[in-house]
C-alpha cells in the first residue's frame, strides 16, 4: 500500500538586510557632497569637481570605500595622467585602508596600455618583447626614413623631425586624418601634405617590422585591440570591474574611446574633473569628453563638489561670475567656509612699464607684511607677457623662476634679434658677431672665427659694422653683403630709434627665423613684444644695458632676507599653474587682445577655453588676487589699440572688484633710466 507523500514547504530564513560593517566613518571624514560622490553604487558616475574642492581626497575615499564594501581591489583600475599622482592617491588609501590597495591597479594610460599589450597583443601581431621609442629615438626614425625617401632634398623646407613627430602624435591622439590636422593647425607646410603621407606610411611600416613602438602607439594599439578581439575585450573588461579616471577633462578621444570600451562588460565607471578647467586642448585634449559623458555612458548620475578649501569668498564670487558668462557648462557655484578677504583688484596701468612697477612695488609690501615671496606668483596667457616685468624684478632684487617659458633672454630667437643690435652698438663684440654670423648661409664656425679675427685685428672702432664686414670679407657673396647693408641701415647714427633698429633687424632676420625653427608663427609674437619694450627708449646703448641685467638667479645672495634667502617668486604661465595655489596670485595683461588673446577671437571654441584659462588663473589665489591690464598699447600684430579690460569682465558686478588705477607719485619718473628726478 503506497503512502500518500505530503509536501511540507521549508521557508527560507528572513534575513535582516545589514550593510556590510564599514572600517571608515565616511560621513565625518567628507563633507555631504563628496560623501554622495565616494558611496555612489554601480553604474556610471560623472563627478564634477570644481576648483579646490577636494578632487583628490574623494578619488582616494572611493577606493577605500569600494575595497571597504567588498570589492577585490585587483578589480579596480584608476587611471591618472602621471604615474606620481596614481602611486600618492594609492598610498593615501593604504593610510586608510591598509595594504589591500597595494593591489590595485594603478598607472597612467600608457602604463597601463604597455602591461596589456604585453599580455594580449599578439591577436594584432605584438610580440611581449616589443620595444617602446622615446620620443628623441622616434624623431631619428622619422629623420632616417625622411633621407632615405628624398624629403630632405626638396626645393622647399621640409619640416624637421620633431615637428613632424608633433604632426603624426596629434593625428594618433584626436582621432584626425593628417589632412586635417595640418590644414588646421600646420597650415605652412600643406604643400608637403602627399610627401608626410607617404612619410607616415613608411614610419608605421617600419615599427611594424621591427616590433617597434612610439608612444602613442601605446594607445592606439590598445584601441585596435579591443575594438577587433571580442574575447580579448570581454577578459579585459571583466578583469577590471571598476574604471576611476582622474582629470577627466584633459582626456583626448582616443583616451575617452579607451575607457568605454574597458567598460564593455560592466558600465562601472566613475570620472572625476572640472568642465571649467579644460584648457589643454593644445595637447589634443577636448572640452566635447566631458561634457559628453552622459551619452558615452547613458543613465550616468552627476555629482557635484562645489565647497572650496582653497580661496576666500571674495575670490569665488568673481570665478563664479567669470565661468556664468560660458556657452557651455555644466551648473555649480563654489563657495568656502572661509568668508572674509579683500576684494580682488582690478589695477589699470598706463603702459607695461607701468604694470610692471606696480607688481614689484606690490609685492615688497606684501613681504613687509608676511607673506613670503615664494607664496606670490604672477601668472600670465603667453609668456612673452612677462619680459618686461623680468627686467623689473630683476632691478629690484626680486629673485623668480619662471616655469612654462624660457625667459626673456633665454629664447634663442630672441638673442639672435638682440646680437644684431650688440654688433651695431659695438662692433668688437666678438660674441655678438659669431651668433650674427652663424646664422648667415654659407658660414660655418671656422669661417665665423676668421671672419672676428680679422675684425678684431683691423682695430677701427669708428667704422660701422656694415664697413668692418665689408673690409674682411672679400668677395664672400652676397649674403654677407646683405647682412652688411641692413646693418648700415639699422644702425645710422641718430637716424633710427631702437624701436625702428628692431623694427629693421627683424625684417632681415624674419626668413631666417622662418627657415630655423619650424613654430616661427609662435616666435614671431616674442619678437613683436620686444619692438613694443624698445619704443619706451630715446638711445639703443639704454635699451640694451636693461636687456643685459644680471640674471636673476644670480642676485639671490643680494636679497636681505635674513632665514628666508631661498624664497623665489613664481612666474608661470597659467597652463604650468593649473593645480598649485598661492597665498597671492597677480595675472598679467588682463587687457581685451591679450587675454583673450586676439587669436582666439576666430572661433567660438578657442574664446571659450580662453575664458576656462582665465577662471583657472582666478582659482589659483587663495587670499590677495590682483588683475593687471595697461591702457592704450598698441599691438604690433594685429595693428590695432588695446585699450579695455578683458571682455570676461564685461557681465561681472562692479561690487565684486576693487577697482584701481595706478597714479604717479609727484615727481617726473624717467623710464629711460628708471628712476625719479
Amino acid at each position: 500500500m503506497e503512502r500518500e507523500i505530503k509536501p511540507y514547504v521549508l521557508k527560507r530564513p528572513v534575513q535582516e538586510t545589514q550593510p556590510a560593517k564599514l572600517s571608515l566613518d565616511y560621513a565625518v571624514a567628507l563633507n555631504q557632497q563628496q560623501l554622495a560622490a565616494v558611496t555612489a553604487g554601480d553604474g556610471p558616475s560623472l563627478v564634477i569637481a570644481g576648483a579646490g574642492s577636494g578632487k583628490t581626497r574623494a578619488l582616494v575615499y572611493r577606493v577605500a570605500y569600494l575595497i571597504d564594501k567588498g570589492v577585490d581591489p585587483s578589480a579596480i583600475l584608476l587611471l591618472t595622467f602621471t604615474r606620481k599622482s596614481a602611486q600618492e592617491m594609492l598610498q593615501r588609501a593604504g593610510v586608510l585602508i591598509g595594504a589591500r590597495s597595494e593591489r590595485v591597479q594603478g598607472g597612467t594610460f600608457h602604463s597601463m596600455a604597455n602591461l596589456l599589450l604585453r599580455r594580449y597583443g599578439r591577436p594584432i601581431g605584438l610580440e611581449p618583447g616589443f620595444t617602446i621609442l622615446d620620443r628623441g629615438d622616434a624623431e631619428d626614425l622619422i629623420n632616417l626614413l625622411r633621407a632615405q625617401l628624398g624629403l630632405n632634398e626638396k626645393d622647399k623646407r621640409f619640416p624637421r623631425k620633431a615637428t613632424i613627430a608633433e604632426i603624426f602624435s596629434k593625428c594618433e591622439n584626436t582621432l584626425q586624418s593628417l589632412d586635417d590636422v595640418v590644414l588646421s593647425e600646420f597650415a605652412h607646410f600643406s604643400e608637403h601634405l602627399d610627401s608626410l603621407s607617404k612619410l607616415q606610411r613608411a614610419y608605421e611600416a617600419t615599427k611594424r617590422q621591427r616590433q617597434l613602438m612610439d608612444y602613442d602607439d601605446l594607445l592606439v594599439k590598445l584601441r585596435l585591440l579591443l575594438s577587433a578581439h571580442e574575447t580579448t575585450r570581454q577578459a579585459i573588461s571583466s578583469n577590471f570591474r571598476y574604471i576611476l579616471v582622474d582629470e577627466y577633462q584633459d582626456t583626448n578621444r582616443l583616451q575617452a574611446d579607451l575607457v568605454r570600451k574597458l567598460a564593455a562588460t560592466h558600465d562601472n565607471v566613475m570620472v572625476v574633473g572640472d568642465d571649467s578647467q579644460s584648457i589643454y586642448a593644445f595637447r589634443g585634449a577636448t572640452f566635447r569628453n566631458i561634457m559628453e559623458f552622459p551619452q558615452l555612458f547613458p543613465g550616468a548620475t552627476i555629482y557635484k563638489l562645489e565647497e572650496n578649501y582653497r580661496s576666500t569668498q571674495p575670490i569665488l564670487n568673481l570665478a563664479n561670475e567669470i565661468i556664468h558668462g560660458a556657452a557651455e557648462k555644466y551648473s555649480k557655484h563654489l563657495f568656502t567656509r572661509k568668508l572674509d578677504g579683500p576684494l580682488p583688484a582690478l589695477v589699470q596701468a598706463a603702459g607695461e612699464n607701468a604694470q610692471s612697477r606696480f607688481v614689484a612695488q606690490k609685492i615688497l609690501e606684501l613681504r613687509e607684511e608676511g607673506i613670503p615671496l615664494d607664496e606670490i606668483a604672477i601668472l600670465f596667457r603667453s609668456s612673452f607677457h612677462s619680459f618686461d616685468l623680468e627686467i623689473e624684478l630683476s632691478r629690484r632684487d626680486l629673485p623668480f623662476v619662471k616655469r612654462g617659458g624660457f625667459k626673456f633672454i633665454e629664447t634663442a630667437h630672441v638673442k639672435d634679434l638682440l646680437a644684431h643690435l650688440r654688433v651695431i652698438e659695438n662692433p668688437l663684440d666678438a660674441v655678438s658677431w659669431n651668433r650674427v654670423l652663424l646664422l648667415v648661409e654659407g658660414v660655418g664656425p671656422k669661417k665665423a672665427q676668421d671672419l672676428i679675427a680679422s675684425f678684431i685685428r683691423a682695430e677701427q672702432p669708428d667704422l660701422r659694422p656694415g664697413d668692418v664686414l665689408r673690409e674682411v670679407s672679400g668677395r664672400s657673396g652676397r649674403a654677407l653683403k646683405e647682412l652688411a647693408r641692413v646693418l648700415d641701415e639699422a644702425g645710422s647714427a641718430g637716424a633710427l630709434t631702437p624701436a625702428e633698429q628692431v623694427n629693421e633687424i627683424y625684417g632681415y632676420y624674419l626668413p631666417i627665423l622662418k627657415e630655423q625653427y619650424d613654430d616661427y608663427p609662435k616666435r614671431m609674437r616674442d619678437l613683436e613684444h620686444l619692438y613694443t619694450m624698445a619704443e619706451r627708449y630715446p638711445k639703443l646703448d639704454e635699451f640694451l644695458a636693461d636687456l643685459a641685467l644680471e640674471p636673476p638667479d644670480s642676485s639671490v645672495a643680494d636679497v636681505k632676507a635674513g632665514d628666508r634667502d631661498d624664497e623665489r617668486l613664481v612666474l608661470s604661465t597659467i597652463h604650468s599653474a593649473k593645480g598649485l595655489e598661492w597665498q597671492c596670485v597677480f595675472v598679467l595683461w588682463v587687457v581685451d587682445g591679450r587675454f583673450p588673446s586676439a587669436y582666439s577671437f576666430a572661433t567660438e571654441e578657442e574664446l571659450e577655453e580662453e575664458r576656462r584659462l582665465f577662471y583657472v588663473a582666478v582659482t589659483r589665489a587663495k587670499h590677495h588676487l590682483f588683475l593687471t591690464y595697461p591702457i592704450n598699447v598698441f599691438d604690433k600684430s594685429t595693428g590695432s589699440i588695446l585699450s579695455k579690460p578683458s571682455r570676461f569682465l564685461d557681465d561681472v558686478p562692479s561690487s565684486l572688484l576693487d577697482t584701481w588705477a595706478l597714479v604717479e607719485e609727484s615727481g617726473a619718473y624717467d623710464e629711460r633710466f628708471r628712476e625719479w628726478d
